[in-house]
């Protein structure tokens, strides 16, 4: 990984839009940071498109995408999407509903079973909101240790579904979506901005696990210091990192690409 201030007059320039996480990218204990906030208005400015990629459920998605200087978000790790079309916020799926339908199915049966093996682990605080995963907590509001996750894991691996972890929760996804797979198809839904032209020209924000994907996938990468505690366990790491960690950090990699980018 190169410090993002050694990112290059050209490649700043090809770079026309940009892709993030939220936990722990523009998030500090659960909240988000002011320079963060700042970062994605001074995106808005640029008239270069913003896309958040989130574990966080469809619900936040939702929101974020009609309320956030965003031109779409994606929720769930990739399970689906929401932009603003005038007044309105749409949204899309990854998946058609006969096969969201069958997940749910799936979801159920992994709940029963966690429930009768871990009675004391707890889903994330903010699961009512979600519409084609299920994500457990282990590490927002509950302590949970790494025993026990790997157990959830096993369970949700052996039901079907793939298991995914962030810094804070661990996600069970009954379909095949990732955070750069789902961005992509959003991308290209909605912003017609096909998958080999997103993944070389779009900048990707993020620091844990569930980012792996997408670090693998965009052409450019950088992650927030914190990604530092996560490196080892990703496949491709991202290609540049900043000095500062969470949202701050973002900030960091938001102004050194636009300032060069002008440059």
């Amino acid at each position: 990984m190169r410090p993002i201030s050694d990112m290059d007059g050209e490649t700043a320039r090809r770079l026309v839009g940009i892709v993030f996480d939220v936990d722990d990218t523009l998030t500090r204990d659960g909240v988000l940071e002011r320079e963060a906030f700042e970062a994605l208005w001074a995106v808005r400015s640029k008239g270069l498109p913003a896309i958040a990629v989130t574990g966080r459920p469809l619900g936040w998605a939702e929101v974020f995408a009609g309320t956030w200087p965003v031109s779409m978000a994606v929720g769930e790790n990739g399970a689906g999407w929401f932009w603003r079309s005038g007044r309105s916020v749409k949204g899309g799926f990854f998946d058609p509903p006969l096969a969201r339908a069958a997940q749910q199915s799936m979801l159920a049966r992994i709940r029963a079973r966690v429930a009768a093996v871990l009675p004391d682990l707890r889903e994330a605080g903010d699961a009512g909101l979600r519409r084609c995963d299920a994500a457990f907590d282990v590490g927002e509001a509950e302590t949970v240790s790494a025993v026990d996750v790997a157990t959830l894991v096993r369970i949700i691996e052996a039901e079907g579904a793939r298991s995914v972890l962030s810094t804070v929760h661990a996600h069970a996804m009954p379909g095949g979506w990732d955070k750069a797979t789902g961005a992509a198809r959003a991308m290209s839904e909605v912003l017609g901005v096909s998958a080999e032209v997103a993944r070389r020209s779009f900048l990707f924000v993020g620091d844990s696990p569930n980012d792996g994907p997408a670090f693998a996938f965009f052409e450019d990468s950088a992650g927030v210091s914190n990604v530092h505690a996560h490196v080892a366990g990703l496949p491709v790491p991202p290609r540049w990192v900043a000095e500062q960690d969470r949202g701050r950090g973002f900030a960091e990699i938001v102004n050194a690409w636009l300032s060069r980018r002008g440059a």
